[in-house]
């Protein structure tokens, strides 16, 4: 055997690489023509507890205007079954997702990033709002993809302006070898295994779309009888208590799905706040990703999606969050700023369902289907949220070409 493979045999015994997989390693060098479908190269990541599509801008027609159908075809939406099997979305809001990275056009930034939410059963193509989650990725892809120098090996600190809110966020994370180091031992709930920290810190996240921290006016509103509090960090959100809505506030994603009535109820009072607070005209011009609405209720022992148990004193607060009109089974990382915002404004619907003594003392502890969540912000003697920051993970999935009708 051994001199088998130490002998010519053992070229013509090795199989042999097919031209698609050798070009599959050619990325990010062309893209190829297919007459029956279309294509691009492109890139798959996880990030937080999303996944999406990344494009360099580059690659993207000049005119905004023809993104929408590439980004429905490279997903597979609209889907009436709410499945994207013709694509890669995974029938979530999660999963339904693309993210557009090129040179920045801000001064203080070395690269743009445009997140894209795209409908699962309707043909939506919003930009109005960013992924916290997906901002994770924003820095491996850009080194990754050569977009920016990876330095040397240690630590990568990385401006990113994402273009829908205006706003910058300073990534962090390790790179190796001129990668983005994966491997290491930081876990985050909602993703099995351990990965390498991503340290995100976004800067002065206040008034991401309204300028304005309470785009109302007031700590509390309210909306059919119930009382809320819209705030506009990270995105604009709405938040509301589960005591009110007479629900637990453990209840989980597919519980929430399966109510005959607390969907619609909560989308009613999601879009006489969006109105309220200036972001659309009127409820029907309502965008689908902004603003988002969450469940506060204050810390309690129960079950989470694994069928762990949470002890009330393992969080400082929980929250169940309702993204692009499905149950998210974590909590976007934006709610997650907001909310910790929220919890310093006295009186408000947050504050009042916030536990006073911390469980870690570095930020608030927020609870969610899949676990929790430390997120720590910086607040002024004035309100304003010089900074927040999370830590997350992720990894390159797929790169290579992608196809679509």
């Amino acid at each position: 055997m051994k001199a088998i493979l130490n002998s010519p045999l053992r070229a013509l015994l090795q199989p042999k690489k097919s031209a698609s997989f050798t070009q599959s390693r050619q990325i990010y060098q062309g893209t190829r023509g297919v007459m029956q479908q279309n294509s691009l190269r492109a890139a798959y990541y996880r990030g937080g507890t999303s996944r999406a599509v990344i494009f360099r801008q580059e690659d993207l027609p000049p005119n905004r205007d023809e993104w929408a159908p590439i980004f429905r075809g490279v997903i597979g939406s609209p889907d009436p079954n709410g499945r994207q099997l013709d694509g890669l979305g995974g029938g979530i809001s999660s999963l339904s997702k693309v993210c557009v990275v090129g040179p920045s056009s801000h001064q203080e930034a070395e690269v743009d990033y445009t997140f894209v939410a795209v409908g699962v059963k309707d043909d939506e193509v919003d930009t109005s709002a960013n992924c916290g989650n997906m901002t994770s990725a924003i820095g491996p892809f850009a080194v990754e993809a050569g977009l920016v120098s990876a330095g040397t090996n240690s630590e990568r600190v990385l401006k990113i302006h994402n273009t829908n809110t205006g706003k910058l966020i300073e990534a962090t994370f390790a790179v190796e070898d001129g990668e983005a180091v994966t491997k290491g031992d930081f876990a985050i709930d909602g993703v099995a295994g351990t990965a390498a920290k991503i340290r995100l810190a976004f800067i002065s996240p206040g008034g991401s779309k309204t300028g304005k921290i309470l785009p109302t006016g007031n700590v509390n509103d309210t909306f059919d009888g119930l009382e809320a509090t819209c705030i506009d960090v990270g995105n604009p959100c709405v938040f509301v208590q589960a005591s009110d809505l007479n629900i637990p506030g453990s209840i989980l994603p597919d519980d929430v799905s399966a109510h005959p009535t607390l969907l619609d109820q909560l989308e009613t009072v999601r879009r006489k706040a969006a109105v309220r607070m200036q972001l659309a005209s009127d409820e029907a011009s309502v965008s689908g990703s902004i603003p988002k609405i969450a469940i506060v209720s204050r810390p309690h022992a129960h079950k989470i999606l694994s069928g762990a148990e949470i002890s009330e004193k393992s969080v400082d607060l929980v929250v169940r969050a309702i993204s692009v009109g499905q149950p998210h089974r974590a909590v976007p990382v934006t709610v997650a700023l907001a909310l910790a915002t929220a919890s310093k404004l006295h009186c408000s619907v947050v504050h009042k369902n916030t536990s006073q003594i911390p469980v870690d003392s570095d930020g608030v502890t927020i609870g969610h289907s899949s676990g929790s969540l430390l997120v720590t912000a910086d607040i002024d003697d004035n309100g304003d949220v010089q900074s927040a920051t999370v830590f997350r993970t992720a990894r390159r999935i797929m790169e290579g070409t992608v196809f679509w009708k």
